[in-house]
């Protein structure tokens, strides 16, 4: 097959949703003698700006019907892209049926990233209509046959075309369609898997057996866990609310691939409480947490969890940083590498800047409104593991009151967030608190009698009345025993060990309250 280097642009389609940058291009063909054939909006925008265009209705015979589902899908539409000018029988067929070879493509499809983005000020019937059709079919169509068609899929790519069509005397080079057509089945792969991700998500109660994610990178980060490992930070267009990837940064150093983890981390937990709520969290696990009346004392109660620990830490809150507070994180040798809110007051967030030059700064907005269920994904060698997020907050109605006294009224607020803290950290986990805030916490351990001791060494004194959380059952009453023998009052656990017994006997005996939860928590 011998390939013309240069095809003149004789016939151009036009059809796009996003109209920036669109009268300049179009001026830049019609100056080259080009039929410019348009639909809808396109067409009107043109024809505003005194182009003349070619309604596609001209050039099919027929109407575009069901509220546009219908324009572009014809045959002397797709014929005059896929149709091969070097074969005498495709020749000869666009000549028997009036078909005119298109040159140039130019879609960018329905915008349906961004309608699913506008989360509950959007209807699924909304969403579905910004499915695009024709747009994909005609950018499969030009870039597929393009040995002799451009396809332009972007606004992005309007100024190259300017100028390929300037340098080439109103034509393209073969290297260029080459690369625009690779681009095209980029987009509408993108777009497609951005789709089938969408509808996924909205069946929450089927994954599927084929996986399509779709993200897009954002941000080359310096390295990842370690130097030696390459590492960037891509974002699912779908996703919605607060999170770190989403965040506007407001001041610091460039985000590391360890800052990304742990701000995560800390910002889930702190999303998981209506209320005013703290957390500082190392190396993705809770080191301070509690809530509060205001945020101010939310921190205070957080930090003061375990000082140590704090240092070099990521904090997060789920209230804008006012003034009081941002002098508060900032008195002292406090040292926090990333700081996460949803917002930052105008006279609090000079505090922080000048506090630390390099401490990065992220506003992620108020809570999450999407009503889809989110999705978490890990690499495995050879495979990809996926599942739902673990969203599910504490029921009390239907915790079990299984052993020991009935608790009080102070035990079950405290148990409710001591509960949510060892949620969030790594399995075998252990947390001890009190006074709404977490004391101490044992986690990532291989048994859970090491991560109780843990827990029990950080909380210190602070052990005696307080309330302990396991995310998961205590296979033996030994853990249990050392939390009694500290002081715990309160144990809150899933239940289900066929030795369950023997820890309800031990906290009948010792008087110590048992709640049995009915679910787990691993984090791994």
């Amino acid at each position: 097959m011998e390939i013309e280097p240069i095809i003149k642009i004789k016939r151009a389609l036009i059809s796009v949703s996003d109209k920036t940058d669109l009268i300049p291009l179009a001026h830049a063909l019609e100056k080259r003698g080009v039929q410019i054939i348009s639909t809808g909006g396109t067409a009107h925008a043109m024809a505003e700006a005194g182009i003349d265009v070619t309604p596609i209705d001209e050039v099919t015979g027929f109407p575009e019907i069901m509220d546009g589902r219908v324009k572009t899908l014809h045959p002397k539409v797709h014929g005059a892209l896929l149709g091969r000018r070097d074969v005498e029988s495709h020749v000869n067929a666009m000549k028997e049926h009036d078909i005119v070879p298109i040159d140039l493509v130019c879609v960018n499809l329905y915008p349906f990233e961004k309608t699913v983005a506008r989360g509950d000020d959007v209807t699924r019937d909304e969403i579905i209509e910004q499915i695009d059709i024709g747009g994909p079919s005609m950018i499969r169509s030009a870039a597929k046959n393009h040995q002799f068609v451009t396809v332009v899929t972007s606004t992005s790519q309007y100024d190259r075309v300017i100028t390929e069509i300037e340098k080439y005397d109103g034509g393209t080079s073969y290297s260029f369609r080459v690369d625009l057509a690779a681009a095209a089945f980029s987009r509408t792969a993108e777009y497609d898997a951005t789709i089938s991700a969408w509808m996924h998500r909205a069946n929450a109660d089927h994954l599927g057996d084929q996986l399509r994610i779709n993200f897009t990178k954002i941000l080359d980060l310096r390295y990842g866990e370690n130097p030696h490992q390459q590492a960037a930070l891509y974002r699912d267009p779908t996703s919605l609310g607060p999170t770190v990837v989403n965040a506007v940064p407001l001041h610091g150093k460039t985000l590391s691939y360890n800052n990304l983890n742990d701000g995560a981390a800390a910002l889930s937990l702190v999303t998981e409480f209506d209320q005013p709520a703290a957390c500082v969290v190392k190396h993705t696990n809770p080191c301070g947490a509690a809530v509060a009346d205001d945020i101010t004392d939310a921190f205070a109660k957080a930090y003061a969890g375990d000082p140590l620990a704090a240092y070099g830490g990521i904090l997060a809150c789920n209230r804008p940083i006012d003034r009081a507070t941002a002098d508060l994180i900032a008195e002292g040798q406090k040292f926090f590498e990333v700081i996460i809110a949803s917002s930052f007051d105008h006279d609090a967030l000079p505090i922080l800047q000048h506090r630390w030059r390099n401490v990065r700064l992220l506003a992620v907005g108020e809570n999450d409104p999407s009503p889809y269920p989110k999705m978490e994904y890990r690499s495995v060698p050879g495979g990809m593991l996926a599942q739902q997020q673990d969203l599910r907050h504490a029921e009390i109605e239907n915790w079990q009151h299984a052993a020991g006294p009935a608790p009080t009224t102070e035990l079950i607020n405290n148990a409710v967030i001591i509960w949510t803290v060892c949620k969030h950290l790594k399995s075998n986990a252990i947390a001890i608190g009190g006074n709404s805030q977490l004391y101490g916490a044992g986690a990532g351990q291989m048994d859970r009698v090491a991560s109780a001791k843990l827990a029990l060494e950080k909380a210190g004194d602070k052990s005696k009345g307080a309330v302990a959380a396991s995310d998961a059952f205590f296979p033996f009453p030994d853990a249990p025993q050392l939390l009694i023998e500290a002081g715990v009052k309160m144990i809150v656990q899933p239940g289900g060990s066929k030795r369950d017994h023997e820890t309800l006997t031990l906290c009948n005996d010792r008087g110590v309250t048992c709640m049995l939860t009915g679910i787990r928590h691993f984090r791994h």
